[in-house]
This record gives structure tokens, sequence and C-alpha cells, in this order.
């Protein structure tokens, strides 16, 4: 492969020396430096390099850190008991200390002669990539410039071959190389630029972006296992909010997510408002510490379609049950395709949308049965977020989060003969302070009362 096939120009090192950027050892992970330092004391390059450089250079925090050397894995194996190889794709060292594991990866080459290893293509798509060669070929073989900075653990330099540093001055995310024929090796590039560009608060490169429209359909052709990681990092990283606008201005949104996509083209504002709060909750969690729930964010993002179907069931006149337990398969199956999501998540999700017709049903032992759920905590979370989708449905989530601080004896009493009703009588029937008022029963025509 010809080196300016992949860079607009044959790679130019630039050293950054020590006194010229803001990196320092205080921010690196201790386990990566023994890394480093043991790498370099046996005689092998080591560097620290890709993401850490990047977000050490902008002052941020790496939550991982990875290495690049000229040792093979095997000998990597030999200097770390601690050590295992995985992959096949990309064959990686990973060297474990306790919960932190730090990625070792050998100089990626370009497969030209005399390069060692193999590497084999389907349609233009990297299947399998196991050739070795030097730094400058491992430079223009990454993704974006900004990704291709080397921290030097020998002089605590930064080593520049393709303009990367020049590319985090200005806050934009360049591809190295013809962006075509980079999103056709690995199609999943295109979900990586709109994730950076939202996390970096950086511009994607008019001739990144270009591609997307064309190009994207091919994101069907990516594992949705990867796909799901992918989705994870996206939305459950603390910009989750960012990322989904960045899907969507970048036009990608539909071939990562098409039911979402579809449900949002009807023009529901309630409903880019629900997935939108979702996000920044969720975001808002992550930067507190708190867990997140790919279950949770899942339910948001398919929650459109799925009371769609459920509603258009019921007007076929199946029973609502049923009708939801159909929609929720029928969107989960196709999402899956896409993105896959695991069992136990999509279980969740399921309970999470059965659970919401069961808030407008206000009976006492409903209400208590519904409390007791296991899943009643999630399920009244996202019943919160559908308060943009009416004022009966704001003020049913209002109703129960009154109930809920109410001793079980008062709200028990409170509920005492209220009848089962639909979201708008459970809103009218609340006071001002959003206790409950009691109901009394209708009677049917024959002057029996109706069966509860």
């Amino acid at each position: 492969m010809n080196l300016k096939s992949r860079n607009d120009a044959t790679p130019a090192l630039r050293i950054i020396p020590r006194e010229q950027h803001v990196i320092s050892r205080k921010n690196i992970s201790k386990a990566a430096l023994r890394v480093l330092y043991r790498l370099h004391e046996a005689g092998y390059a080591a560097y620290l390099v890709g993401g850490a450089v990047r977000d050490l250079l902008l002052s941020g925090h790496p939550k991982d850190f990875d290495v690049a050397t000229n040792a093979t894995p095997d000998e990597v194996k030999k200097l770390f008991r601690n050590c295992r190889l995985i992959g096949r794709r990309f064959r990686l060292a990973h060297v474990v200390y306790g919960p932190e594991i730090i990625e070792v990866a050998t100089f990626r080459g370009t497969g030209e002669e005399g390069g060692e290893g193999d590497r084999h293509m389907v349609d233009g798509r990297i299947v399998r990539d196991n050739v070795w060669g030097t730094i400058e070929e491992d430079a223009v073989r990454r993704d974006f410039r900004v990704n291709a900075l080397y921290y030097d653990i020998s002089d605590f330099s930064v080593r520049d071959y393709v303009g990367g540093m020049q590319d985090v001055q200005d806050h934009v995310l360049r591809l190295i190389g013809d962006p075509v024929t980079r999103y056709r090796e690995d199609p999943v590039r295109m979900l990586r630029a709109a994730r950076l560009a939202a996390k970096l608060n950086f511009r994607i490169d008019t001739a990144a972006a270009a591609p997307f429209e064309e190009l994207g359909p091919l994101l069907a052709d990516a594992a949705p296992a990867r796909l799901f990681d992918e989705s994870l990092k996206m939305f459950l990283g603390g910009h989750g909010l960012k990322s989904f606008r960045m899907l969507e201005q970048c036009g990608l949104l539909k071939f990562m997510f098409p039911a979402t996509a579809r449900a949002l083209k009807r023009g529901d504002e309630a409903l880019r408002s629900l997935i939108e709060q979702g996000l920044a909750n969720t975001d808002a969690r992550s930067a507190e510490g708190k867990s997140v729930t790919p279950a949770f964010l899942f339910a948001v993002l398919l929650w459109g379609e799925v009371r769609d179907q459920a509603h258009a069931w019921m007007v076929k006149g199946i029973d609502s049950n049923d009708a939801w337990d159909r929609a929720a398969a029928h969107v989960v199956a196709e999402q899956c395709q896409r993105v896959a999501i695991p069992r136990r998540f999509t279980f969740t999700m399921e309970e999470i949308w059965s659970l919401q017709p069961r808030f407008e049903q206000v009976q006492r032992k409903r209400v208590f049965r519904l409390m007791a759920h296991p899943r009643f905590r999630a399920a009244f979370d996202f019943l919160l977020l559908r308060g943009a989708e009416s004022s009966a449905m704001h003020e049913l989530g209002q109703w129960w989060s009154h109930a809920q601080k109410l001793p079980h004896e008062t709200l028990a009493a409170a509920l005492s003969g209220v009848a089962d009703v639909g979201a708008e009588p459970v809103a009218a029937s609340t006071t001002a302070a959003g206790k409950p008022r009691k109901r009394r029963r209708r009677r049917k025509s024959n002057g029996k009362p109706d069966a509860t």
C-alpha cells in the first residue's frame, strides 16, 4: 500500500518536546506506566497512543490507556506474567493489573512486501488484520489524525506523523486518507466520528462527513454485537444527548436505530422531548457517578414505535396486554438485527413498557401490587418522562409521586372504593395537592354495582 493513499502527504515526523505540551505522568495510570517502562527497559519501543494522548493534551482524564510497541504479541506475553492474548481480527495483548487492563498493540503495517503477519479483506472491509510494521505505518493506519499521536516514554515527547496536533488545537476531526476507502474498510468509523465529535465538542471535517448518507447502509454489515458496544460508548459515557443529536445531524440515526428514526419522522415533539430528557438524565447520573442501565436507555429510544404499534393493534380489537406484547416483541426483534441487545436488557425493557398502562389503574389492590413490582421504580421513572405527552399524563405522574410518599394506611384509605379509570379521570380526581379523591362506584342500569 502506498503511504500517500492514507494521508494527503507522506508522513512527516514532528516531535513536540516535553516542555511544549501539557502531558504529565501524574495523569497517566500507574499500570500503564509500568507497561511502558517494562517494554522500554527490555529494549522495545513503547508509546502511549490514541485517545489517551488526545485526551491528555485536551487536559482530560482518560478512562483507558493503550500502548503501541514494536514487540509482537508473543514477545509481550513473555515479558508479563499477567498478560493474555486476545482477538482474531486484531491480535492484541492485555496486561492485567487488578481491575485495570492495559491494551498493548504491535505496530500495524501496510501489508506490503516484507511485512509480517496476515490481512484478509472482503468487499473492501478488513476482517482480519495482523500485519506488523513500523511506527510510521502504524500512524497512517489509524482512523483520525487526533488518534495518531504517540507519547514516547523514553524522552516524554509527543510524536506526530500526520498532523494530529494541529487538529487537536483546531478542534476538528479529520480522517487519515480517503474517507470513502476508510469507511468501506470499517463502517463503524462513521459512528466513531459522531461519538468523538459529541464527546470532544469537535466539528467533523467536511470531507469526513460527506460520505455518511451514501455509505451509512454499510452499517447493516457490521456485527450487531459490535454496534451494541458502540451504542454504550455513545449513550452511557456522559455525552448521550450530544451523541444522539450528532447522529441525527449526520443522518446516521436511521441506520443505527431505524424504529427511533421512523417515530421521530412522524413529527411527535413529545416523543423527542422524552428521548432527549431521558438521555439528559442518563448523562447527569453518569456525571454523578451513579449507575446507569442500557435497558432504560433502549426503552426510551424505542418507546415511540412500541407505543404506536401497540395502539394500532388495539384499534384492530386486540386485547391491550396482547397488543403491548406483540408490539414490544416486533420492535425488539427488528432492533436486534442492527444492535444485539442482550436478552437480560430486552426483558427489562419489555417490562417497563408493559407496566405503563397499569399506572392508569388506581384501584387499591392494583396500586399496591404495582408498587411491589421489581421494575416499579424504572417504570415510574419512565412514566415521569412521559409527562410531555399530555397534561393528563403529567398529572398522572404527579399523582404517583405523591402516592409513594403517603403511609400505607393513608393511601389505602384514600383509594378505598376507587374504580378503574383511565389517565384523564385519574388526573381529574386529584386535588391541588395531588391527593386522590374517593370516587363513587358507577352503577349499571339494573342497579347492581360494577364488578371490580
